[in-house]
């Protein structure tokens, strides 16, 4: 490696390496892996309902749980990985996530269902947190390039955990399946151990009180916090839309089994074509325009999930969540490029809102579907990403 790429004390080096196949492939991969658990229950949550005789706001909770937990651990796990590195991280998280993984096949109970969920949360930000920051430092000159790869396999993830769910489940039982899945992330924490480079532009923080202090200036910026509450409402479109449609799409007239609500996840591939191209969107016409013409389209998708006709739900669902993958894609980036030094802290604080907004949409979206199914739902978010609009408008473009 050429010597102008080695340890840059100034957190953003001028330059940074061309990453190789490799690097790349394993960026993506870790997105899948990070992702592959944290709704991995939404294709079987009428199954749930069933088998742990759970209501719609508990079934709720066995994804938020999950968020919940991401969001309080993500600015701590910040503040760690400022002081002690980026790699061994991401590859001991990934080992902690394989563990309550497993130990949801013993779950006798909603409740001990979800108290596995939340600690597979716990384990999370240790790969996503630590990752943004690791790309933000490794490839400045490749960032949007690599963010999006990175949000590719997160889009990956997601899928194949709802599809392996409901496809196991239907073969082999969800106990089981949940098993298979933490074979997989193993697996995954393997493949990084080998292809992920290690940091060359990382420098230690030096104490913790200068990581409070930059904790501190982070909620000052005006870029990090509107960057966060717009987070929030992404997540929590997309965790209100996807937990419960399937129990609308479970009931009459669709009926539709564990398998048959996971293979409408395949929409998510949609999204691995749709993100890479968010790098282009955000070069042609900026990163706060590019998520103004996300959520309008995220918008317009979620509207049609209120037809009747399958064929125009799926639609609709795919339109929504492809707004929702550009949106994320561009909002790291806005935040990786507004900010220069404690990346982590800021990624913290970043997944703090995004996933703090995740579990406050799987609450509130079940009190609703609860009240008045999918409809009062559907409105519920609307309202959310209404507001994500004015967050963009308001402070994001007057704050560049």
């Amino acid at each position: 490696m050429p010597t102008q790429h080695r340890q840059n004390p100034a957190h953003f080096p001028t330059s940074s390496p061309t990453p190789s196949v490799i690097e790349k492939l394993t960026v993506a991969l870790i997105g899948v892996f990070a992702f592959l658990q944290v709704y991995s229950v939404q294709a079987i949550l009428p199954v749930l309902m069933s088998d742990l005789n759970a209501s719609e706001v508990k079934a709720g909770l066995s994804v938020g749980a999950t968020v919940m937990a991401i969001a309080l651990m993500s600015p701590f796990t910040g503040m760690l990985s400022d002081a002690f590195g980026r790699k061994r991280f991401i590859v001991g998280s990934l080992l902690l996530l394989a563990i309550p993984t497993a130990l949801i096949a013993l779950s006798s109970s909603i409740d001990s269902l979800i108290l596995w969920r939340f600690l597979q949360g716990l384990a999370v930000p240790g790969i996503t947190v630590v990752l943004i920051a690791y790309i933000g430092e490794e490839y400045s000159d490749n960032l949007a390039v690599m963010m999006s790869l990175y949000v590719m396999g997160t889009v990956l993830g997601g899928f194949l955990g709802r599809f392996l769910g409901g496809h196991l489940h239907d073969l082999i039982g969800w106990r089981w399946a949940y098993g298979v899945m933490a074979i997989l992330t193993i697996v995954g924490m393997l493949w990084v151990m080998k292809g992920l480079p290690n940091s060359k532009n990382f420098t230690k923080s030096k104490n913790f009180h200068v990581a409070f202090a930059t904790l501190l200036s982070h909620t000052k910026n005006r870029h990090v916090l509107s960057a966060c509450l717009l987070g929030g409402c992404v997540l929590f479109s997309l965790v209100g839309c996807f937990t419960f449609i399937n129990l609308h799409l479970a009931q009459t007239p669709y009926q539709l089994s564990a398998s048959q609500l996971a293979n409408i996840f395949a929409l998510y591939l949609v999204g691995m074509v749709i993100t890479p191209l968010s790098s282009r969107l955000i070069t042609r016409f900026g990163m706060t325009n590019t998520i103004i013409g996300a959520v309008l389209c995220s918008m317009m998708g979620l509207f049609l999930t209120a037809t009747t006709p399958l064929w125009l739900i799926i639609l609709g669902l795919t339109i929504m969540s492809s707004g929702v993958f550009i949106t994320q894609s561009a909002t790291i980036s806005y935040i990786a490029s507004h900010v220069k030094q404690g990346r982590s802290l800021a990624s913290g604080l970043y997944y703090m809102g995004y996933y703090g907004g995740g579990s406050v949409g799987a609450w509130l979206c079940g009190i609703a579907y609860a009240q008045g199914q999918w409809h009062y739902t559907l409105m519920t978010i609307a309202l959310v990403q209404i507001f994500a609009l004015l967050i963009v408008i308001l402070l994001m473009k007057k704050a560049i």
